[in-house]
C-alpha cells in the first residue's frame, strides 16, 4: 500500500439552539462557523471530516438543524460519531455522512464502518444510559463488532469513539469521564495491534495521547472550549488561555502523524 489518507478530527462542538447560547463562558457557534472555514483553506485538502461527538449540547430539533446549516459548508465528507449530550436518531436526521456500512441495526445508535483507500475506519457509540453520565459504556453488541474487525490480518484500521478508554491522571476527569468498559474494547483491540492506527476520541476537551500496549489512543480539543487536566485538579475546570483547535491526521504506509492546529477564537 503506497497511498496514505489525510482527515480531520474535530469534536465537542456543544452546538445550542441558537446562535447566542454559551457554554463555559464561551459561545460555541461563531468557532464552529471560523472552524468551517479555517479547514476550507488548509493547504492539503483531507479525505474526510470525522466529528467525534457532542455535535449538541441538548439533543433537540434546532441545535442540531444548526449544527447542519454551519457543517453542511465543509468541502469534504463528514463523519459523527454519538457523544454523551447527543441523539444517534437526531444524527441520523439532520447530519448527512458519507458512504458508509451500518454495523448495528439500531436507529439510537451509530456504529459502523467505512473504506478510504484500502483504510478501515470503524465508528463506535459508546453512549450510556442517561443515569451513568457523563461515562460512556460500550455495548456487548458492539465490542462482537469490534472483536470481528479488530482481527489480526486485514486493512490498516483506525477507530472513532467519544470518550477516552483509559484514566488520564486527572482524577475529576477518570471519576466522570470514562469509558466504564474500556479494558473490554482494549482487549478486543489487542490482536488488530499490528494494523490499528490509532484510537481518536473526544469529550476531554483537551489534546492527550495515551498509550497501552502498542496501541495509541488520541484526544482533540474541543472547538470552542477547553478543559484543565492536570492531576492536581479534583473538580472541573477551564483552561481560558487554551484556543480552539482540531487535529490534521495522516495516514501513512508505515506511520500516523497527528498535528494540532489552533485558530483564534472570533
Amino acid at each position: 500500500m503506497t497511498e496514505s489518507v489525510c482527515f480531520v478530527h474535530v469534536s465537542d462542538t456543544h452546538f445550542g439552539a441558537v446562535k447566542e447560547y454559551g457554554r463555559d463562558h464561551f459561545t460555541p457557534y461563531p468557532c464552529a462557523v471560523k472552524l468551517v472555514e479555517v479547514i476550507n483553506s488548509l493547504p492539503v485538502t483531507p479525505d474526510f471530516v470525522v466529528h467525534t461527538g457532542d455535535v449538541a449540547t441538548n439533543p433537540d430539533v434546532a441545535a442540531y438543524a444548526l449544527a447542519r446549516q454551519v457543517l453542511a459548508g465543509l468541502k469534504v465528507p463528514v463523519y459523527y460519531v454519538t457523544g454523551n449530550h447527543d441523539q444517534a436518531r437526531l444524527i441520523r436526521e439532520f447530519l448527512p455522512m458519507g458512504p458508509l456500512e451500518w454495523l448495528v441495526s439500531d436507529p439510537e445508535v451509530l456504529c459502523y464502518r467505512f473504506g478510504v483507500k484500502g483504510y478501515r475506519f470503524l465508528v463506535l457509540d459508546g453512549r450510556a444510559p442517561d443515569h451513568l453520565d457523563p461515562h460512556g459504556l460500550l455495548s456487548e453488541e458492539q465490542l462482537a463488532v469490534v472483536r470481528q474487525e479488530a482481527t489480526a490480518v486485514g486493512p490498516p484500521l483506525t477507530v472513532f469513539i467519544h470518550f477516552p478508554i483509559w484514566p488520564l491522571n486527572s482524577p475529576w476527569m477518570d471519576e466522570n469521564m470514562l469509558l466504564l468498559n474500556g479494558d473490554k474494547l482494549h482487549e478486543a483491540l489487542l490482536p488488530a495491534r499490528k494494523r490499528l492506527r490509532g484510537v481518536f476520541h473526544g469529550h476531554v476537551h483537551q489534546s492527550m495521547q495515551t498509550v497501552r500496549d502498542g496501541i495509541v489512543y488520541t484526544a482533540v480539543p474541543s472547538t470552542y472550549s477547553q478543559f484543565s487536566a492536570w492531576p492536581t485538579d479534583f473538580r472541573a475546570n477551564l483552561d481560558p488561555d487554551y484556543p480552539p483547535a482540531f487535529n490534521v491526521v495522516q495516514l501513512l504506509p508505515e506511520q500516523t502523524i497527528v498535528h494540532q492546529q489552533v485558530f483564534s477564537r472570533p
